[in-house]
C-alpha cells in the first residue's frame, strides 16, 4: 500500500509509490500547459458544434456551418466546370472535324482529352497510348475502323463489339479451328506472316486458302477494310503478334476484342475531347467526313443542347463558338 510522505531533500509531498527506494514526487503541473490543455478542451467542444465530428451509424454529425472537405471539393470542382462551360459549349457547336479551325477549342479539347485518356483508357492502352497485345497501338497510322476524328470520336463513342450499345462496331473472325486442318492453318499463318514482305496475297497454295477464307473481309491486295474492321496485313503491324504461334493461335480461335462504349458515361463534350487527343497522337488521318454529316446526324437528333452557340444559330458555323473574345487507337 502506498503511503505519502514529505520529501526530505526538497520538502515536496510524494506520491507515496516507491520502486525500489526511488519515490515519486507529486509536482504540480505548470500553469501555462495547464491551461493549454483547458483550451483544447474548449477548442473541442466548439469544434464538434461548428464542425462535422460525431460518428453516426450512416454518417456524422454535421455540424452548425453544414462545412465538410466533401462539400469544399464540390464547390471547387463546380467552379472549375462552370469556367469550362463555354468550351463544352463549343466542342458540341461544331462538327467534330472542325474542332481543329478554332485554336483555342482545339487546345482545350487535347488537354482535357489527355485526362480522360489517363483515367479511362491508359489502363488497356497504355500511359503512352503504345498498345499491347490484344490493345491497340494510338500512335502508329494503323486503324481498324478508319482513323479519321470522326471515326475516332464514333468508335470512342459507341465502343466496339459489346453488348451495352446497339450501334457498337461489330465485326467477328471466324474460328478458322473448326474448318481447316492444322497444316491448312500452319501454311496460311507462313503466307500472311510473309505479305509485308510484298508476296503476292493469291499466289500458291496458300494463297488459294487466303482466297477463299480470308480475301472476304481482308481483300484479295490484303489491305484490308476500316468499314468492317478488317486489318492490313501487309503493313507488318499486328495486333495479336507477329510470330508463327501468334498467327497460328489467331487463325484458329479468331479473336474477339471489346471496347466499351463511352459516350453515355463519359458525355459527348468528353467524347469529343478525347478523340481530338487521340487524332493528334500522331496517327490521325485528315479528310472529312465520308458523308454530309451535322452534329444531330453524329450524336443523335435532339441531344445537341439548344442554344449550344452563342446566339443559338446554325450549330455548324464555326463563328459561333462561344469565346471570350467573341462573346465577353481505337483501332
Amino acid at each position: 500500500m502506498s503511503e505519502k510522505r514529505i520529501d526530505d531533500v526538497t520538502g515536496t509531498e510524494t506520491t507515496g509509490h516507491n520502486w525500489d527506494g526511488i519515490e515519486e514526487l507529486n509536482n504540480p503541473l505548470p500553469r501555462w500547459w495547464l491551461w493549454t490543455f483547458y483550451a483544447c478542451i474548449l477548442f473541442s467542444v466548439v469544434y464538434t458544434i461548428f464542425f462535422p465530428a460525431w460518428p453516426l451509424v450512416s454518417g456524422a454529425t454535421q455540424g452548425v456551418l453544414g462545412w465538410s472537405t466533401r462539400g469544399e471539393v464540390a464547390r471547387d470542382i463546380a467552379q472549375i466546370d462552370e469556367g469550362q462551360q463555354q468550351y463544352r459549349e463549343g466542342l458540341l457547336a461544331v462538327d467534330v472535324h472542325m474542332i481543329r479551325d478554332n485554336e483555342e477549342l482545339q487546345n482545350y479539347a487535347v488537354q482535357a482529352g489527355a485526362a480522360l485518356f489517363r483515367n479511362n483508357c491508359s489502363q488497356c492502352h497504355g500511359s503512352g497510348a503504345a498498345g499491347a497485345v490484344g490493345y491497340p497501338n494510338l500512335l502508329d497510322d494503323d486503324w481498324l475502323w478508319g482513323g479519321r476524328i470522326e471515326d475516332i470520336a464514333y468508335t470512342i463513342r459507341h465502343g466496339i463489339r459489346n453488348e451495352e450499345d446497339p450501334d457498337a462496331r461489330f465485326s467477328q473472325m471466324p474460328a478458322f479451328g473448326e474448318m481447316l486442318t492444322e497444316g491448312e492453318i500452319a501454311g496460311l499463318a507462313r503466307h500472311v506472316q510473309s505479305l509485308p514482305d510484298g508476296t503476292d496475297p493469291l499466289s500458291g497454295p496458300a494463297g488459294q486458302l487466303f482466297a477463299d477464307n480470308c480475301a472476304t473481309c481482308h481483300g484479295d491486295d490484303a489491305q484490308g477494310d476500316p468499314e468492317i474492321g478488317a486489318p492490313d496485313l501487309t503493313d507488318a503491324i499486328w495486333l495479336y503478334g507477329s510470330d508463327i504461334a501468334s498467327l497460328e493461335d489467331t487463325i484458329s480461335r479468331g479473336p474477339f476484342g471489346v471496347m466499351p462504349p463511352w459516350g453515355e458515361r463519359l458525355g459527348e463534350a468528353n467524347v469529343r475531347s478525347l478523340a481530338a487527343y487521340v487524332h493528334q497522337l500522331g496517327g490521325g488521318e485528315a479528310g472529312e467526313p465520308r458523308s454530309e454529316t451535322n452534329v444531330e446526324e453524329q450524336i443523335g437528333e435532339g441531344d445537341v443542347p439548344e442554344g449550344a452557340g452563342p446566339t443559338g444559330g446554325d450549330p455548324s458555323d464555326p463563328d459561333q463558338v462561344p469565346f471570350p473574345e467573341e462573346a465577353s487507337g481505337t483501332d
